[in-house]
């Protein structure tokens, strides 16, 4: 029987945060029969950085234990209405969203065009992971080893990085709708506007600001979890 992970990262620094939404995810973990793993700062930084994303890479040894890994950034509030993901990705693929869509588009082409440049051209010229919401089996865990000695410590960061290896590597990938992940990008008009309470996944990646007046992303939570469940 296969062995399931959901893993996050959080610290200290954003305790306020991870004391709402950690709960939510270790609740979702017993619906998928998953173990709960939260990377903190035990957890070393790889790239040798005071950099907390790359906490990320830290992945690849779990995969001495587990057979399919979901990683969920802390930002992310996990709606009653999400499915079992392990169910929706088929286990030889990588389970992400794209993100160079929209307002996103250039930036995110033009990083994965940087890459190359520096790294060498893997034929990536679109499709562009985010790491949020990121379902991987064991037979992907090189995605989080170094390339050539090196980790993409350029803009982009290990998003970037992971990417590149899934092309590296000839992974392929399980193009995820962006209910799994709904960014703030996803309710712009090029996507239509949706509501982002109809989505499985609901992220506060960056300023994470959805709605007029609110301050900030930690107040944004809050005040969704209102929407979605009442005072919590």
């Amino acid at each position: 029987m296969n062995k399931f992970a959901i893993v996050t990262r959080a610290d200290n620094n954003i305790k306020d945060m991870a004391d709402i939404t950690l709960p939510i995810m270790r609740d979702y973990a017993e619906r998928c029969n998953a173990d709960f793993i939260v990377l903190s700062e035990d957890a070393p930084f790889l790239t040798g950085d005071n950099k907390p994303h790359y906490r990320i890479l830290e992945i690849e040894k779990l995969f001495d234990k587990y057979d399919r890994i979901l990683n969920l950034d802390a930002d992310m509030i996990i709606t009653n209405k999400c499915p079992d993901i392990f169910k929706v990705v088929p286990e030889d693929m990588i389970g992400s969203i794209y993100e160079d869509k929209g307002s996103r588009r250039p930036d995110r082409i033009d990083k994965l065009h940087g890459i190359q440049r520096a790294w060498g051209d893997v034929n990536w010229r679109e499709g562009y992971t985010n790491a949020g919401t990121f379902v991987m089996s064991k037979m992907h865990r090189d995605i989080f080893l170094p390339h050539n000695g090196e980790y993409w410590l350029g803009w982009g960061s290990a998003d970037l990085h992971l990417s590149y290896n899934i092309h590296k590597h000839n992974f392929k990938v399980h193009e995820l709708d962006y209910k799994w992940n709904h960014m703030s990008m996803f309710s712009e008009q090029w996507n239509g506007s949706p509501s982002r309470f109809d989505s499985n996944i609901i992220h506060y990646a960056g300023a994470g600001i959805y709605d007029i007046g609110v301050s900030s992303r930690l107040e944004q939570i809050k005040a969704d979890i209102n929407v979605l469940w009442g005072d919590k």
